[in-house]
């Protein structure tokens, strides 16, 4: 029986979550650069493509190609992500039945290759195909998000207890979590969304109660909130 969310079902103008992990559990960020790698791949696909000249004339003599790459920023939007040392998840909108597909193939493909050849291995590097669960409704976009960008709390709670006081998910670097609370600009993290529900009006309708802003729908959660149905149920087996 195949593992939960490896059967995937594609919708055009469909969220979705994705996530996968290293091979065997193992780590698939070693070092800080294999962080800001595997975010230049993220950077390279949903980044539009500049408009230059098929060539550069440096010599009259000489043409120098641009060497193509496929950008998928008119297919693909990400709205939230965060990168765990041996897993990720990424919260991804869909605009064509096969872009996320094609999205994933391309960083994950990318990253994999550049991580064997800096360490000198071979073979996969993640735990078979990604897995992917489409998201059917508001609520459970709004938690989900919440849930990715909470994810860096058991990496500080196995140092010290994590206190209410201390929401050190805001300076965890490889997260959008700093985009979503205004300390970071990144132009192919797409915030809108779901920022736009943190109104009077929407949050009434999400049953957000006096939530106002997405800060504190994060971080004003309890733990016990925290594990409640509203956390997605994850696999990798």
């Amino acid at each position: 029986m195949p593992a939960k969310n490896t059967v995937k079902i594609f919708y055009e103008d469909a969220f979705y979550h994705v996530y996968n992990r290293g091979v065997e559990k193992r780590p698939i960020f070693l070092d800080r650069q294999d962080y800001i790698v595997f975010l230049h791949f993220l950077k390279k696909y949903l980044t539009p493509k500049p408009k230059a000249p098929a060539s550069v004339e440096v010599d009259p003599s000489k043409r120098f190609r641009i060497i193509p790459y496929e950008s998928l920023s008119d297919e693909i939007s990400l709205l939230a992500y965060c990168l765990m040392p041996n897993h990720f998840h990424l919260l991804l909108q869909q605009k064509k039945i096969d872009s996320m597909t094609k999205f994933l193939r391309c960083t994950c493909t990318s990253y994999s290759m550049y991580f064997n050849k800096k360490y000198e291995r071979v073979g996969p590097l993640f735990q078979g195909i990604y897995k992917a669960a489409n998201i059917e409704n508001e609520n459970y976009l709004l938690h989900l998000s919440r849930y990715i960008h909470l994810n860096p709390r058991e990496l500080f709670t196995e140092v010290q207890p994590l206190t209410r006081d201390q929401p050190l998910q805001r300076d965890y670097e490889w997260s959008s979590y700093p985009e979503y609370v205004g300390k970071r600009k990144t132009e192919w993290v797409k915030t809108d969304l779901i920022l736009s529900y943190f109104s009077s009006a929407k949050s009434s309708d999400l049953s957000l109660k006096d939530l106002n802003t997405y800060q504190s729908f994060v971080e004003d959660q309890s733990s016990e909130d925290q594990g409640t149905a509203l956390t997605p149920e994850l696999t990798f087996d």
